[in-house]
Parts: C-alpha cells; structure tokens; sequence
C-alpha cells in the first residue's frame, strides 16, 4: 500500500486560460475564495505534501502557504510541463496531480488512484469517468512514480506535447470514478457561473 507521505500534490494552475479570456484560472473565486485554494484543501488531507504549477501571479498563489512552481519549458506548453516542474521537485516516490478547476475532486482520489497504480503494477494511473455519453478518461487527474522524470525531458525535449502519446509509452492504468460530476471543470466564465448556480 503507497502511503500518503510517499505521494506529492501538484495543483496545475499554469495554463493560459484561453476560453476564460486570458484570466488567471486559479485566483477566479468560486464560494467565496480562489478555485486553485478550494483544489488545495481538497488535496492536502490526501498527500504528504503539496505544491502549486503556475506561471503568472506567483504572488498571489505563494500566498497559499505552499511551494509554486513555473513551468519549466516555454509558452505555456500545457498540462505536461507542469508534470515535469512537478517531477523536477518532487522529493518523494510519487507525484499527482489535478487541475485548479475542478474543485470538487473526489475526497479519496489519491487512495483510489494508488489501489490501482499497485493492482496494475503500473506506472502512471488516471482517473475515468463515466456518465450517459460513455466513459471519458480525466488524464490531468493522474497519479505517477516520480521515476517518469526521465521519460518525460526526453520526450518534451523531442517537442512532445500530448499526454496521451507520453502515457503511452508507459503502463497506465485507468481508475473508474462513477461520479463524473465530482470532475466537472470551469474552463470559461459561463462553466464558472454554472458552477456557482448549482450551488444556490
């Protein structure tokens, strides 16, 4: 069993936000306070530590009590380098990660995504969901051995962007969450308000 204290949280929040308009995703308020803050209570309780990918406003988030980190290649080059910043500090045996605008993760996650990572003997687990269109898999919701450092700079560095094509290269399994709604994102303004209207 992987404990938590082996596991490092990645909050991604380094994106550039193109359907919301350009606006720092993580600092928009959702009940009341940042959607990268509702990420990090929701993860911390999960993980032996935690830590934020973000490129803009580094201020803004360093003031959430954690280490934050840009990415490490250029032009907001996407969800994998914010794996390889994750990677590139991660000081335990495995790094996940979740996106800041999904604050409603499932509370056990973490512990699902390891079951299936140590079941699978694999390398990388993702979460899937499943709802009346089918199953979708949540790639920005994965679990990884820390040793995927080496894999990712050379496949990066090859001007690889695309996680399905670095995950492939890989053992990966997928972890069934039935729940999808407890994965819904805010990937504009609208998605955001809709977000916030559920809640009334």
């Amino acid at each position: 069993m992987i404990a938590k204290e082996d596991i490092t949280g990645l909050i991604l929040a380094g994106g550039r936000a193109s359907r919301m308009g350009g606006v720092d995703k993580g600092l928009q308020i959702y009940r009341g306070i940042p959607l990268a803050m509702h990420a990090l209570l929701r993860l911390a309780p999960q993980v032996g530590h935690v830590m934020i990918n973000a490129n803009r406003n580094l201020a803004a988030y360093d003031s959430m009590g954690v280490p934050v980190w840009p990415d490490a290649l250029p032009d907001f080059a996407g969800p994998l380098a914010g794996f390889l910043a994750g990677l590139e500090r991660c000081e335990t045996a495995y790094l996940v990660s979740v996106p800041c605008d999904s604050p409603l993760f499932p509370e056990d996650l973490v512990g699902r995504l390891a079951e299936g990572l140590e079941a699978g003997d694999a390398d990388i687990a993702m979460a899937k969901t499943r709802d009346a269109n089918g199953e979708q898999v949540q790639p920005v919701f994965c679990l990884m051995k820390a040793t995927m450092m080496e894999s990712l700079v050379r496949f990066t560095h090859e001007g690889g962007r695309k996680i399905d094509r670095w995950t492939a290269q890989h053992r990966c399994v997928e972890v069934l969450f039935d729940d999808a709604q407890a994965f819904v994102n805010a990937n504009t303004l609208a998605e955001l308000q809709h977000l916030q209207s559920d809640d009334a």
